[in-house]
């Protein structure tokens, strides 16, 4: 017992010294002491568990609502990156307990110091990042949350159950590398295939249209849709992703009773 509270002090003053990090872009500065209970961060009482150290999955998940748009600070203008589908950085980690504990992140969710979370100034919010401790090759999975840290030689705040896991409480601060794990922008890009239709028939007559939407299934049991367009109907077949398969069925129905279709959209299918 002694020596862990040894230890624990010796962790505080380091901390208390190398891992600095300035409000949140989201909040408004109370009275006095600001939006937070303590003028300098601390470290918790106690070290994260191994289940707080677990490895978030990376998950496909919208925008958050909140922490996306351009903002500007301490004269500096940063642009989040909402379409991002790659990133790569290197450059000094830091990490933020005791002081930023249960209060708003940049997106409106409560900061938990046990979480394997992050702040960044720019990814988009949430996504996921590995970051691996260049020193030591430990790695981490975090979901970033938050914006910070505004530091010039910072590119990442941790949670202190994620500098724990890479293994950068003493110093406060660490050499890393950041990949992007997900983003919403890959989300957008999963939930939305480009979607290939081969355009039979237009027409104003909407019930000769179904008669031939009928025939269709009856015949070569083709998936149809009739949409409308510009005061018309269009008689659709597909949709289908797999650009193979659209070839097949416009040779299909070319060779049949409609020589003239054609795919709707030729750099979707081609």
């Amino acid at each position: 017992m002694k020596y862990l509270v040894i230890t624990l002090v010796s962790l505080f003053i380091l901390t208390a010294c190398s891992s600095t990090r300035q409000p949140s872009v989201t909040s408004a500065p109370e009275p006095n002491a600001g939006r937070y209970q303590q003028n300098k961060d601390s470290i918790p009482q106690r070290l994260p568990t191994l289940l707080e150290m677990t490895d978030p999955t990376p998950l496909a998940e919208p925008l958050s609502r909140g922490g996306n748009k351009p903002y500007n600070l301490f004269g500096q203008d940063y642009s989040p990156l909402i379409s991002a589908t790659a990133h790569d950085e290197v450059g000094m980690a830091s990490w933020y307990g005791n002081k930023f504990h249960g209060h708003l992140t940049s997106n409106g969710e409560t900061y938990n110091m046990f979480a394997m979370s992050a702040a960044h100034k720019t990814l988009p919010l949430p996504s996921y990042v590995k970051v691996t401790n260049l020193d030591n090759n430990k790695t981490a999975i975090v979901r970033v949350n938050d914006r910070g840290p505004f530091h010039r030689d910072r590119v990442i705040d941790l949670s202190y159950s994620a500098a724990n896991k890479l293994g950068m409480l003493q110093l406060g601060t660490a050499r890393v590398k950041l990949e992007l794990l997900q983003s919403p922008a890959m989300l957008a890009q999963a939930t939305k295939p480009e979607q290939c239709f081969i355009q039979v028939f237009a027409s104003s007559d909407s019930a000769k249209l179904n008669k031939l939407r009928q025939q269709l299934h009856q015949q070569q049991a083709l998936p149809t849709e009739i949409k409308p367009a510009s005061g018309i109907f269009r008689l659709l077949v597909g949709p289908t992703t797999d650009k193979q398969q659209a070839q097949r069925w416009l040779n299909q129905l070319r060779a049949g009773s409609f020589p003239s279709a054609y795919f709707a959209d030729s750099t979707l299918c081609s």
